[in-house]
């Protein structure tokens, strides 16, 4: 059972700095969006998707440690870390009680700046559209009523929102 909690807990462990990571890069993306410099927005994306990436490789190697801590502990196959934390011996109940702890603070974190960087995206993409509309050229109501864009919309419409 030591052997099994210890490589849960290290795999816990590299889960927590990598959604330190993606906190990171979350906010530096935010820092582009925040400063205009939209020609850095694909790269800070870019890095975003690397990590969380990186995070779905690591959960499939913690499913498969918790797995092993299950079976030691007497549970279901795929216990939630609250149970693994309820029923592991000390120290391993309050070390898997912090894991929880930070990995829940970093889920908030990481919802908070992901929903800050789509509000500024939206406002962003609404500012060139009234831009463009104001240059006389661009007709606004592209749209249908469900949300569906027009096909015959205008090109420079087109590639902003595929830009986005």
């Amino acid at each position: 059972m030591q052997n099994e909690a210890n490589e849960v807990s290290n795999i816990l462990w590299r889960e927590r700095q990598l959604l330190e990571l993606l906190v990171f890069k979350l906010e530096e993306e935010q820092l582009v969006l925040a400063a205009g410099r939209t020609r850095w927005l694909a790269f800070a994306t870019r890095e975003v998707e690397t990590v969380l990436e990186e995070i779905k490789r690591l959960e499939l190697d913690r499913a498969v440690h918790v797995q092993g801590l299950a079976r030691a502990l007497s549970l279901g196959t795929t216990p939630s870390l609250r149970e693994l934390m309820e029923q592991a011996p000390t120290p391993w109940d309050r070390i898997f009680a912090e894991h929880r702890r930070a990995l829940l603070e970093l889920a908030q974190e990481i919802d908070s700046v992901a929903k800050s960087n789509r509000d500024m995206l939206t406002r962003g993409q609404l500012a060139t559209r009234e831009a463009l509309a104001s240059l006389g050229e661009i007709e606004l109501d592209v749209y249908t009523p469900n949300g569906n864009a027009q096909a015959d919309r205008p090109a420079a419409l087109r590639l902003i929102d595929e830009a986005m």
